[in-house]
Formats: structure tokens, sequence, C-alpha cells
């Protein structure tokens, strides 16, 4: 899988700077046909950081209520990964 199509965007929640901040983990929505492999591959070729970790998770699609009925939600694929000692992602 091209690295450009697997990373959709990074997830800048107040919970993930923290854990960027302290632990070295940054968070990404990616494809769900993406592997743990494509991912780490993907985030070491375009941010040039080396990755140590990579965990993924799977959100189910919420059903949200809407004046007009009831509309599904999508289903995501978040990647928590963690990099080398000392190297940094610039986000923002």
């Amino acid at each position: 899988m091209d690295s450009t199509y697997v990373i959709k965007k990074p997830l800048l929640t107040e919970k993930s700077t923290i854990a960027s901040n302290d632990q070295g983990r940054y968070s990404f929505q990616v494809d769900l046909r993406a592997s743990k492999d494509d991912i780490k591959k993907a985030v070491e070729s375009l941010y040039k950081v080396k990755v140590v970790k990579v965990n993924t998770q799977v959100r189910k699609a919420r059903d949200r209520m809407y004046r007009y009925g009831k509309v599904d939600g999508k289903i995501t694929k978040l990647a928590h990964v963690r990099l080398a000692e000392g190297q940094t992602i610039e986000l923002v």
C-alpha cells in the first residue's frame, strides 16, 4: 500500500497531545486496510523518524439521530505509534 494513502490525518486531541509530549506516542487515523507494517513504513518515510511500536484500534460505527432519522456512522481505524527515544514529530 502506498504510504501517502495509509495515513489519513493525525489525531490532535488533548489526550494524544499529552501522550506525545510525555511518552513520544502519536496517534493517526489510518486506512482500514492498512496493516501495522504498512503504518510503520508510512510514518518512517513521511516524517523521517524511527518507529519502535505500533498499536491499532478499530472504532465501531455509531448511529446518530437527526431530525430526518437515524444515520449510520463510519468505522475508523486508529494507530498509536511510539517513536524512538529523543525523536519527535512536528504536527502543528
